[in-house]
């Protein structure tokens, strides 16, 4: 469909709004500049409570419970889900179906947050005795510290917005947003607490590209054993191709008698030695390697090796142990095939 016609059939809406007259455009701003000037004034109005919601949660030997209802019940899952990936164990909890059996998920170990902009959220005020009975700590965020969820727990977070970005001031939008913003500072706040690194957040995700990155080493990926290609220094350089041709990696390393790399042959060294007219049968390796490869260690990250390779420009590497003895060889292939890059 033409550019044209997709305009012509949005003609009647797309240049007035009929609720506030404004363009799609011009409200879309004034929504995201409603939200981060009420995000810019909870953040100026962060207090001590923050802190101590900090280390109450520092402290819990248990889980992060997160729980709300309806729209907050959504940014709970949300902030439930961060905290879980950022190395507090935590899940959501739906504050109806909590009266209906699903407290017995918390103990009194837990720490709960619980989300209502109201504070009056009759689902979450219903199970509020029983939590406190059990002697689980209560987080609160809600947009009116006067509001009886906020009275009744340990620690109340004020997520007040002035206003709602929905031009009719009814749908969650500017507070919906607050409570996501404030769960994200705590969760990332006691993740700078614990000292939580970037590996300790890829082990929580081990099926994405970071998780791949940090977790594969070298010894994971590379070829072991006789898959290994390599040759003595006396060996002819025919003998040097067909190991090259067998084990399929683009190269060969050159050892001495305790297996140590004393050079390596490449592809494109076997191109530049047609081009000069070598004989493949009278030539020795020793006299057409390079000498001094460049080598990595099998207890190294496999992202090491891709670095080396990509400031090196070349495109296989030798893996040798503390005592220098080759125990692997890997090209760039492998690391393509391991989704390291």
């Amino acid at each position: 469909m033409e550019i044209s016609q997709i305009h012509q059939y949005h003609n009647p809406t797309v240049d007035d709004n009929p609720q506030t007259g404004q363009s799609p455009l011009s409200l879309a701003r004034e929504v995201l500049l409603i939200e981060s000037r009420e995000l810019e004034s909870i953040a100026n109005r962060l207090d001590r409570r923050f802190t101590d919601a900090v280390e109450l949660i520092l402290q819990c030997r248990g889980r992060v419970v997160v729980s709300g209802m309806g729209k907050s019940g959504h940014i709970g899952r949300k902030i439930a889900s961060t905290f879980a990936s950022t190395g507090s164990p935590a899940f959501f909890v739906h504050p109806g179906e909590a009266s209906h059996g699903d407290l017995g998920m918390i103990t009194a170990e837990d720490l709960v947050i619980a989300l209502s902009n109201s504070g009056e959220s009759e689902e979450l005020l219903a199970i509020l005795p029983t939590i406190k009975r059990l002697g689980a700590r209560i987080i609160s965020i809600t947009g009116h510290p006067g509001s009886t969820l906020a009275r009744e727990s340990d620690i109340h977070l004020d997520a007040y917005v002035s206003q709602e970005a929905c031009p009719l001031g009814l749908a969650p939008t500017a507070s919906t947003t607050a409570m996501l913003a404030l769960g994200d500072a705590l969760a990332v706040t006691v993740l700078d607490q614990r000292g939580f690194s970037a590996e300790d957040f890829a082990r929580s995700h081990p099926g994405g590209s970071l998780g791949r990155r940090l977790l594969i080493h070298v010894s994971d990926i590379m070829r072991k054993d006789a898959a290994i290609p390599s040759v003595a220094p006396d060996a002819t350089l025919s003998d040097g191709l067909l190991e090259m041709t067998g084990k399929g990696l683009g190269m060969t390393a050159i050892v001495d008698e305790t297996n140590r790399p004393l050079g390596i042959f490449t592809d494109g060294d076997l191109r530049r030695a047609f081009e000069n007219g070598i004989s493949v049968s009278g030539t020795l390796m020793r006299d057409v390697m390079h000498e001094n490869p460049r080598t990595i260690t099998p207890e190294r990250l496999a992202v090491e090796a891709v670095e080396i390779m990509e400031n090196r420009k070349i495109n296989g590497l030798l893996v040798v142990d503390q005592q220098g003895i080759l125990v692997g060889a890997l090209n760039m292939l492998d690391l393509l095939t391991a989704k390291v890059i």
